[in-house]
């Protein structure tokens, strides 16, 4: 099959197994470039598919020698279509780590649910005994409670009152104005449920029970603060609600247990899941121009290393005020948001181009499906069903 994008909305329904591949080894070369003694080595990695999961998976497998246990909930090709490009990552990522001589194996299934919490403790005892570093990093839009087999919806909405601000409609590449209604009846509440620390803690409990978490593992789940012009609708909106959480839960899961769990603040970077929140796109465009100009700029893989080398697992771990791990920093440096605020009042559609880096933006934007990549023939006629390597 020739695979060309086809995109709707924020999400693109086609993906390039080749092109998934070249991007994967892209991220490798980076983690590889900054190999260090003194990482974790056997990891777990839930949600490991795309963005700063399977980055952190590269970084923990390429940097510091880790065993990887993957968990994800991707579709493999069916009935002709290619696969969803978090499959072809993994599939990628498990062949480059078996030619390395790295442990990877993959499970695929709905992570919050019982049953595949199960068969991945199943597979830490054979394989592994049990892991030293735990990395929560789902982004799903609803969940499952497997306790009481009540379903959650996730939102995206400011609380108390509209939100109008100016956002980037990416279909068209133009500058518009939106204004989004503020939550009402069960929205905060359900959004907690999905995206905050019920599930993580939940994970840890059934891993320290099983005898699989090692005494003084690490855990850490993902946050984003980002400026004031996105906290309406994110920070200070539903979903901040649920990050709010994700810091309750590193609490509980550090009482608990003898392992210490992290919040990492992370960087606005260009994923699937940063591309369906209002106004972000438009900020992320702007902010790349001005981070490049300064030489501060920073892609999923970049964080990662960070995070692991620079503070994870490094004597000082540099944490902020609320015990929170900060790879945002060089984004919200005073300077940077100065010129992000300076710039966002100018911004319109004419000028898109000129006052951000929204080729930057639309380039990794199909990057993340294996699209745009150097040394792929996207003409050249290919397999679209490939199996996970671990599979065979």
């Amino acid at each position: 099959m020739i695979i060309k994008p086809r995109i709707r909305g924020f999400v693109c329904i086609t993906s390039h197994p080749k092109g998934c591949e070249a991007k994967v080894r892209e991220e490798i070369e980076v983690a590889r470039s900054a190999k260090k003694e003194g990482g974790p080595k056997k990891v777990l990695i839930i949600g490991s598919s795309t963005g700063y999961g399977l980055s952190t998976r590269i970084a923990s497998a390429f940097s510091h020698d880790a065993a990887t246990l993957g968990v994800f909930y991707e579709r493999p090709s069916m009935k002709g279509k290619p696969a969803s490009a978090g499959w072809y990552n993994s599939v990628a990522f498990e062949k480059a780590a078996h030619e390395a001589g790295l442990y990877a194996k993959s499970i695929n299934g709905d992570a919050f649910s019982d049953e595949i919490k199960a068969d991945t403790i199943e597979q830490i005892k054979a394989d592994l005994g049990q892991v030293d570093l735990v990395v929560y990093s789902l982004a799903s839009p609803r969940r499952t409670d497997p306790k009481t087999g009540e379903s959650y919806k996730s939102v995206l909405k400011p609380i108390g009152k509209p939100f109008t601000n100016r956002t980037l409609d990416t279909d068209k590449n133009e500058v518009k104005e939106i204004t989004i209604a503020p939550a009402e009846g069960d929205d905060i509440a359900n959004t907690v449920s999905v995206m905050g620390g019920q599930d993580w803690e939940l994970w840890i409990d059934a891993l320290n029970q099983a005898g699989v978490l090692a005494s003084g593992a690490k855990t850490v789940a993902y946050s984003y603060i980002g400026p004031e012009i996105t906290w309406p609708v994110y920070a200070n909106g539903t979903i901040g609600k649920a990050k709010k959480d994700v810091e309750r839960a590193a609490s509980a899961i550090t009482a608990k247990h003898n392992c210490s769990a992290y919040v990492s603040v992370n960087k606005a970077v260009v994923t699937q899941a940063s591309s369906a929140i209002p106004v972000v796109p438009l900020y992320i465009s702007i902010l790349y121009k001005v981070m490049k100009a300064n030489g501060t700029h920073e892609d999923c893989i970049d964080q990662m290393v960070r995070l692991l080398n620079d503070h994870l697992y490094y004597d000082d771990m540099k944490l902020d005020d609320k015990g929170r791990i900060r790879v945002d920093n060089f984004e919200m440096a005073p300077d940077v948001q100065q010129a992000v605020a300076d710039i966002w009042p100018r911004i319109t559609s004419n000028t898109l181009y000129e006052l951000s880096d929204y080729k930057s933006y639309q380039s990794c934007f199909l990057s993340l499906f294996g699209f745009g990549l150097d040394g792929v023939d996207y003409d050249e006629d290919i397999e679209i069903e490939i199996d996970m390597p671990s599979s065979n």
